[in-house]
């Protein structure tokens, strides 16, 4: 099986998330909340040595009363090169470029979960 890292459409929705077809016919869906608790920034990841500092948006809040937050959205998504895609995200956050590389190796989808365990993803 060949996997494919070359996107043949991309569908966005800013309040629902992005979804790309894929060269070798797969389908993945990122939603806004795994797609900024994914964001591949360095402070984000915690490169360079510092503090991982992630979000967890797609994990639901312990607090019976949580304080308000937005629903989290894109405000604006633009093309990076050839190769991926930068979220200007509603919370202040714009510093993370996804890579379609990156984001086929992160699809969420039971079938690449499945891949990602037996190390072929």
């Amino acid at each position: 099986m060949t996997i494919s890292t070359d996107p043949q459409h991309i569908a966005v929705s800013k309040s629902r998330g992005v979804t790309i077809d894929w060269a070798d016919g797969h389908q993945s869906h990122y939603s806004c909340e795994y797609l900024r608790d994914h964001c591949p920034c360095a402070t984000c990841t915690g490169a360079h040595g510092t503090e991982p500092q992630p979000s967890f948006y797609s994990k639901p809040q312990d607090n019976p009363f949580p304080m308000y937050r937005p629903k989290l959205k894109m405000n604006r998504i633009e093309e990076v090169g050839s190769y991926a895609f930068r979220v200007d995200w509603n919370d202040g956050h714009s510093a993370g470029i996804y890579s379609y590389e990156y984001l086929r190796s992160i699809c969420p989808c039971p079938e690449c979960e499945a891949l990602r365990r037996e190390g072929r993803l």
